[in-house]
C-alpha cells in the first residue's frame, strides 16, 4: 500500500519554490569554467584544487534559492520568514506571466512586498487592508496561483467572519 499525501483542506496550502532542473547543470558549468580559468591563470596551483573547491561551492551557493516555502496555515500566510495574518487580506488576484510582469513593472508601488522567482512565470497579488501597515500588497511567485488565491480567499473570509462575530 502506497502512502497517501496529506489531504489539502481549505485552511492549508504549501508549496516549495524550487529551482528548475537546468539550474543545477548550469551552476556546475559555471563552476567548471571558473576553475579552468583559475587553473590557466595560476599555473603554480595544483590543477585539481580549483575544481575540488569551486564545483561543490557552485552547488552550495544555489542551494538556498530552491528552499523558499509558501504556505497558508494556522491563520497566517507564510512566505519564507514573512508572516501575514489572513484577517488583513482584502483580496487576492492570481497573476499569469503578463499580469506578473505588469504588477512588478513601472507602476509597482514602492512599498509592496515582493518575493518573486524569475524562473516561475505566475504569481499571486495579495491586497491588504491594514491601516497600521504601509504595505499595500504582496506579490508572491507561485506555480499554482489559482489554488493559492482560492485558499487565501477562503481562509481570509472565514477569519474576517469569525472576527466580526
Amino acid at each position: 500500500m502506497t502512502p497517501q499525501p496529506p489531504a489539502r483542506t481549505a485552511e492549508t496550502y504549501q508549496e516549495r519554490l524550487g529551482l528548475p532542473w537546468w539550474a543545477w547543470p548550469a551552476s556546475l558549468l559555471t563552476g567548471a569554467i571558473l576553475a579552468t580559468e583559475l587553473t590557466l591563470g595560476v599555473p603554480e596551483l595544483p590543477a585539481w584544487l580549483p575544481y575540488t573547491v569551486l564545483l561543490p561551492l557552485a552547488l552550495v551557493l544555489i542551494f538556498p534559492l530552491g528552499r523558499l516555502r509558501v504556505a497558508v496555515r494556522d491563520g497566517e500566510f507564510l512566505v519564507d520568514d514573512a508572516r501575514l495574518p489572513v484577517a488583513v487580506i482584502a483580496g487576492v488576484v492570481a497573476l499569469d506571466a503578463d499580469g506578473k510582469r505588469e504588477a512588478l513593472g513601472v507602476g509597482a508601488h514602492p512599498h509592496a512586498f515582493v518575493v518573486q522567482r524569475p524562473w516561475i512565470g505566475t504569481a499571486v497579488q495579495v491586497l491588504l487592508d491594514d491601516p497600521a501597515d504601509p504595505t499595500p500588497y504582496w506579490v508572491i511567485s507561485s506555480r499554482r496561483p489559482v489554488e493559492l488565491a482560492t485558499t487565501l480567499l477562503e481562509v481570509s473570509r472565514r477569519e474576517r467572519a469569525a472576527q466580526a462575530t
